[in-house]
């Protein structure tokens, strides 16, 4: 089962209409193996580490996360989010414009970052001088062909 996590915009977060995706217990492996998995999805220009301790979004691409080890505690949706506990074999979608924050992560916590069709990414910390640009931005990213986790459709996009 795929949870669906939806957020008003907060503060300087703007969030967005489309649901974050989680799917627990998705994927096995280690980073290298969930790399794999993902890109054989469609998702790639992947990366291997953690999750910053600071709020922040991507304004111009959609953004999966394969954890490959350890747990940890994410706030999505800016400061008045949500945390949703995540550990190793979870796998999620954050839409553009989705705020996440890391909050608590185990010694071992490691993340794979995928992206659709290898898409770049920024980052962006909420500057007010710069919402009409994220705006646009956020708007102009194409919703992804398929899901990293098995290529299907995206629930509730």
């Amino acid at each position: 089962m795929t949870e669906a996590h939806r957020f008003a915009p907060d503060g300087g977060i703007p969030n967005s209409r489309l649901p974050l995706l989680v799917w627990r217990g998705a994927l096995a492996g280690d980073a290298g193996a969930i790399t794999r998995h993902f890109a054989a999805h469609g998702w790639s220009n992947a990366w291997t580490d953690g999750v910053f301790a600071y709020h922040h979004f991507h304004s111009n691409a959609h953004e999966a996360l394969g954890v490959s080890r350890g747990t940890a505690r994410v706030r999505f949706g800016g400061p008045a989010g949500e945390v949703v506990e995540l550990r190793a074999g979870d796998a999620l979608v954050i839409p553009a414009g989705v705020g996440h924050c890391r909050e608590w992560a185990s010694g071992d916590f490691e993340v794979v970052g995928a992206y659709p069709g290898g898409a770049d990414y920024d980052i962006r910390r909420g500057d007010p001088s710069e919402a009409a640009e994220v705006a646009r931005r956020i708007a102009a990213v194409p919703l992804p062909g398929g899901n990293p986790v098995n290529g299907g459709a995206m629930p509730g996009w």
